[in-house]
């Protein structure tokens, strides 16, 4: 008979709880005394960075693949974007002016997670930052439809707090943006960008050069709002100067509303390889 493996050796949640019950002495309060997995001092040292690096990318591994989550649907955007209905209170003219992109991926986000409502909240499950602004109307609008929602937060200088309609048992928190992206990226089957600053940059850019050069599979891309992202950057100008080639264009598109973004991501075709492809 086949003993399961868990039990044959004492679990270490055990030895962990168990600690305390210890006579108190000089040598029980020494530090070195501290079993090495309990040690939140010992697991910050610097040479422990890649420890922590293998937690931060397996903690949430681990959790979506119990939840049975296949496939998200990303949705990257601006903290400072209102709602429609606190516009007033934006810092410029044209971020209230912005403040309807909030609507738009709450409508696009809830249309998605009707589907995965169907699929068992297995299948195009949103993930956002898990903070304000678009991050927070992605996870509304899931909530909305009765679904579930990822939000993977990053501990900020200034605290980033999780929005309240993160599923709470899907709420992560990161040290590290390298292994941050990765989790945004590793199961995106659709990536959707909104107006925002440089972390909103940062994400699409990192995005795109991974499809770009053949390191991700090509997915539905999508740029909500054409005239704000042909304002603050000249596309055309990157594929005149030959920094980028005239294909690279065609890895996204340009979308204003949710029922438009749905329509492009069910009819998004493949494209053939290519062999010029650039940083292979």
């Amino acid at each position: 008979m086949t003993e399961d493996r868990h039990s044959i050796f004492r679990d270490a949640h055990l030895d962990r709880d168990t600690a305390g019950h210890v006579p108190d002495t000089a040598q029980t309060r020494s530090p070195t005394y501290r079993l090495a997995f309990a040690d939140d001092d010992f697991l910050c040292r610097d040479e422990l960075r890649p420890v922590r690096l293998q937690l931060e990318l397996l903690k949430p591994q681990l959790l979506l693949d119990e939840k049975g989550i296949a496939s998200t649907v990303v949705l990257f955007g601006g903290a400072r974007i209102p709602e429609p209905a606190n516009k007033a209170s934006a810092k410029t003219p044209a971020l209230a002016e912005l403040s309807r992109f909030y609507d738009v991926a709450r409508d696009f986000a809830r249309l998605m997670t009707e589907r995965s409502v169907a699929s068992n909240n297995r299948e195009n499950v949103v993930v956002t930052g898990g903070g304000p602004g678009v991050m927070a109307a992605g996870n509304q609008g899931a909530a909305d439809a009765g679904g579930i929602s990822i939000g993977l937060n990053i501990v900020l200088p200034h605290e980033q707090a999780p929005n309240p309609h993160v599923t709470p048992e899907l709420c992560f928190n990161f040290h590290y943006f390298a292994i941050r992206k990765m989790h945004f990226l590793m199961r995106a089957c659709a990536i959707c960008v909104f107006p925002g600053g440089f972390g909103t940059l940062d994400e699409m850019f990192e995005a795109l050069t991974l499809i770009q050069t053949g390191r991700m599979r090509r997915v539905p891309f999508l740029l909500f709002g054409r005239a704000f992202w042909e304002k603050i950057i000249n596309w055309d100008a990157l594929a005149e100067a030959g920094t980028i080639s005239t294909e690279d264009l065609d890895l996204f598109r340009f979308v204003e509303t949710a029922e438009e973004a749905v329509q492009i991501i069910d009819t998004w075709g493949p494209v053939a390889p290519r062999e010029d492809i650039p940083g292979r």
